[in-house]
């Protein structure tokens, strides 16, 4: 599907004139830098695929650059935006859009997104795509919470500090592989979609960015006897991630583990207890998830 993006695209001089005349300034600490290139911006909308049919959820609505050239590939946007600065320079922005655009003045964080997409849903909005632009201050967080959502979002087109991107992509063994890195493993497969250079936001940022493409996967991409244990076990890892696996099981669980029953857990399962448990596939710490589920029934809290 070719993206033409609309005239009216905000540039980076239009973007200057709104700040001087609103009297705005970027706050540091909202992680606001703002994407100013078009053609950055119409390889985000490409990557969506999108149909006129669908409604987007946006996080971070900014000044609305991405906003204005999504309006025209669907039939609904909702935008979450934080600073409730925007407020008046969105109503005069967005004014000529009519009623294609919402905007919810809301922390992201702390937004319901699920029961909202839920109850858009009822309402007969039909929506399975995410986009945004993440703030650097609060992607890692951010990013758990979209993995979270994976039962109600199909696609998440998503442009990310580089370093972050590489701890998504990550592979056990690796320096950047963390608990991050399994669930985005777990839950849906991730593509690399283009290399963002700060020269294209204002403020400049001092690191490079990457638009990933997250396809939200049906069915995890193994199978857990325990899905609440595993990620258990996950925290264990990556909580005591020097120490060798067994006694970063020991460490975690406690007494609710024997060294005897787990040195059996081990023999069973074939898996080295002196090794680390960020070097082992998925697929193994599957295995050792079931063998503990036998041996705690009631995982602790």
């Amino acid at each position: 599907m070719p993206v033409f993006l609309p005239a009216h695209t905000l540039s980076l001089k239009k973007i200057k004139e709104y700040m001087d005349s609103y009297n705005f300034k970027p706050k540091k600490k909202l992680g606001q830098n703002f994407l100013t290139d078009n053609n950055i911006i119409a390889i985000m909308v490409q990557a969506l695929n999108l149909d006129k049919e669908e409604a987007v959820f946006e996080i971070g609505t900014g000044f609305g650059s991405l906003t204005i050239a999504l309006i025209p590939y669907v039939r609904h946007i909702f935008s979450v935006e934080n600073d409730t600065r925007f407020k008046p320079i969105l109503n005069e922005i967005l004014a000529p859009y009519g009623d294609s655009v919402t905007v919810l003045y809301q922390d992201i964080l702390t937004f319901d997104l699920a029961y909202f997409l839920q109850q858009k849903k009822q309402e007969g909005y039909h929506i399975e795509k995410l986009v945004g632009n993440l703030p650097y201050s609060i992607s890692l967080p951010l990013l758990r919470k979209i993995m979270d959502l994976h039962g109600n979002i199909k696609t998440a087109v998503l442009m990310v500090q580089k370093e972050v991107a590489e701890r998504m992509l990550a592979k056990p063994g690796s320096k950047n592989y963390g608990l991050l890195s399994v669930l985005s493993s777990y839950y849906a497969q991730i593509e690399k979609i283009h290399l963002v250079k700060p020269n294209v936001f204002f403020p400049k940022p001092i690191v490079d960015s990457l638009i990933l493409k997250i396809q939200f996967l049906s069915e995890p991409s193994i199978e857990v006897a325990d899905e609440a244990l595993f990620f258990k076990v996950m925290g264990a890892i990556f909580q005591y991630r020097r120490k060798r696996i067994d006694n970063a099981l020991l460490l975690y669980f406690g007494e609710s583990l024997s060294k005897e029953s787990l040195a059996d857990i081990f023999l069973m399962t074939g898996i080295d207890p002196g090794e680390r448990g960020d070097n082992l596939p998925l697929t193994e710490l599957s295995h050792l998830t079931a063998a503990l589920k036998g041996l705690l029934p009631e995982t602790p809290s």
